[in-house]
């Protein structure tokens, strides 16, 4: 059996627009595992000052990084995502779908100096701003393109920065758009990655520079940037050494062969036990997650949201289980944090 649990996220809609919330990067409370849910994307108001856990996104014009962002959180197809435009100023946004973390996004542009500053609004933010405090940073290459000149001298600036700041802070290079007719098959995609790791790390040694530094191969059309974007998001959990375990425990009490700890509005795994991740077993947990939303959409209770009509597609009392073929059974159900 594997087990697939929702932490705490409510109904599965998404907002047309970004709300500004004057408290997402104010003096309040680092404790944001206190916090509770709100709504999922709230736009910073201008205010330079970290108050919240980050993940950075950097890499250069039309290497996938708004992309990679409106398919995980705003529900955009992939195919959608070739009409959008360049990103042209930072972009930050909060990501609050459950109690158990609560993060902001920076999006920054590609022509964006990793060390130098950059006006956001009013207010001008520094890399001491940007790199500071528990900060995962993830870097977009084009499989597609290559990665040579600026693109590479800006990878490099990037970790010297951050690991100046932030000694603790991990790069994450995700090898983007390794799909299409350019990689037919796993051969093409893993020449790639180790064409492209040498050339990294052979130059972060000749700069001296030392950052811990992973390499993932990524893309929208299938489940590996939902795999890599999990493992980033998990690293700025404080407790998530304590949940791992407490997953372990529950494998090992009920005889569940693998448990994860799911947002079921983005289908990211914020936990999941200490056992390997088996790609197709996650894979076919997200779809499970599909399934049960479309179907709790059609028949779900109807509540009233703002005086209109809205069916609650997920909430505390919603719990599925799916027998496949093969035997295995995929248990969904939510998990209340807290009261």
């Amino acid at each position: 059996m594997t087990e697939a649990w929702d932490y705490g996220s409510s109904i599965n809609t998404f907002p047309e627009s970004v709300e500004v919330d004057p408290s997402i990067l104010s003096e309040a409370s680092p404790k944001v595992l206190l916090v509770g849910p709100s709504k999922s994307f709230k736009c910073a108001e201008q205010n330079p000052r970290r108050a919240e856990l980050v993940c950075i996104i950097l890499g250069a014009r039309r290497s996938g990084k708004s992309s990679i962002y409106r398919v995980l959180f705003s529900k955009m197809s992939p195919h959608e995502t070739l009409f959008l435009e360049s990103t042209n100023a930072l972009e930050i946004s909060r990501i609050s779908n459950s109690k158990l973390i609560t993060f902001q996004i920076w999006d920054f542009p590609g022509g964006f100096d990793p060390r130098g500053e950059f006006q956001y609004g009013d207010a001008v933010v520094g890399p001491s701003t940007a790199y500071s405090g528990s900060t995962a940073v993830v870097m977009c290459v084009d499989a597609q393109v290559g990665l040579e000149g600026e693109a590479l001298r800006r990878i490099i600036d990037t970790a010297e920065a951050a690991s100046t700041i932030n000694p603790s802070v991990r790069l994450h290079v995700f090898i983007h758009k390794v799909d299409g007719e350019l990689f037919p098959s796993d051969d093409e995609k893993l020449e790639t990655k180790t064409q492209i790791v040498t050339l990294i790390n052979d130059h972060l040694e000749e700069n001296n520079i030392h950052i811990s530094v992973t390499y993932s191969l990524t893309s929208i059309y299938d489940n590996s940037i939902s795999e890599c974007f999990s493992k980033v998001v998990q690293e700025l959990i404080p407790s998530y050494g304590v949940l791992e375990k407490l997953l372990d425990t529950l494998n090992s009490t009920c005889n569940i062969e693998k448990s994860f700890i799911f947002d079921v509005m983005s289908k990211l795994y914020y936990a999941t036990d200490s056992n390997p991740v088996d790609l197709q077993t996650h894979e076919l947990c997200s779809d499970m997650i599909d399934v049960v939303i479309d179907i709790s959409g059609i028949y779900g209770a109807v509540t009233e949201v703002g005086g209109r009509p809205k069916v609650q597609a997920y909430d505390a009392a919603s719990a599925s289980a799916i027998k496949l073929s093969n035997e295995l059974v995929l248990y969904l159900r939510y998990v209340r944090l807290g009261k």
